[in-house]
């Protein structure tokens, strides 16, 4: 396979295993500042998917609600593929840590009561949600916490 430019794209998406959290990459700033990036994958590559609203709904929450548990997160994105996310920190390289803000933004996920900047004015397709959607992504990405660490089929 010819190396991309892309990380994920060198990533034989064959042999993974979801869900699980695994670091991605890191780049070094020129001024000592590290970004590291973390693939966040909910659902089996090329076997299953989140569904749009659900999955919108779970990008508004998370990006909101991770922030209350670490001042680190640079950004936090949906894959075009729909099978997970990307989650970019700025100096924070405890994998640990990251598996407990996810297991709180999760959580609070499923405490959530309405969809943050569900509205035309903050959204660009507000029309496009599901709170129960995001809930039940969030239940069952949960209930394989056990599974997390385990990215590539022959550590299963």
């Amino acid at each position: 396979m010819k190396q991309m430019n892309v990380e994920s794209f060198n990533l034989d998406h064959t042999k993974v295993v979801a869900p699980f959290v695994r670091l991605a990459g890191r780049k070094q700033g020129i001024k000592g500042d590290e970004i590291l990036k973390y693939d966040i994958r909910f659902k089996q590559p090329n076997k299953e998917h989140m569904e749009m609203p659900g999955l919108h709904s779970l990008e508004h929450l998370m990006a909101e609600n991770i922030r209350n548990h670490t001042d680190h997160v640079v950004d936090m994105s949906p894959m075009g593929c729909q099978t997970g996310f990307y989650l970019a920190v700025i100096n924070h390289d405890n994998y640990d840590e990251i598996l407990t803000v996810l297991e709180k933004t999760l959580d609070d996920v499923l405490q959530a009561t309405e969809v943050p900047a569900c509205n035309e004015v903050q959204c660009g397709w507000a029309a496009s949600h599901s709170l129960e959607g995001a809930k039940e992504i969030a239940r069952e990405m949960l209930s394989k916490k056990d599974e997390w660490r385990t990215v590539f089929v022959e550590e299963a």
